[in-house]
């Protein structure tokens, strides 16, 4: 099976910001899923103001615009 991400280095990530080993064995997919699915969301709320403002591609002010809901969605 091919792997989506490069797992090992996102360990080496985490171990880099938490101590002592402070998280479970699949942190690192569970971490990844979540950020697919901010992506995922952030993508569709801003196609969506995009559909509202009637233009044919996403820019920049229309992710902008919903960046901030999103992420107080995704605690961030």
């Amino acid at each position: 099976m091919t792997r989506i991400y490069p797992r090992a280095t996102l360990k080496k990530i985490l171990k880099a910001h938490l101590p002592e080993n402070q998280f479970s064995n699949n942190v690192d997919i569970m971490l990844y899923l979540d950020y697919i699915h901010f992506l995922q969301s952030l993508a569709e709320e801003a196609n969506l103001e995009a559909n509202s403002k009637k233009a044919k591609i996403i820019r920049k002010e229309h992710i902008d615009s919903v960046l901030e809901n999103t992420l107080k969605r995704f605690d961030g």
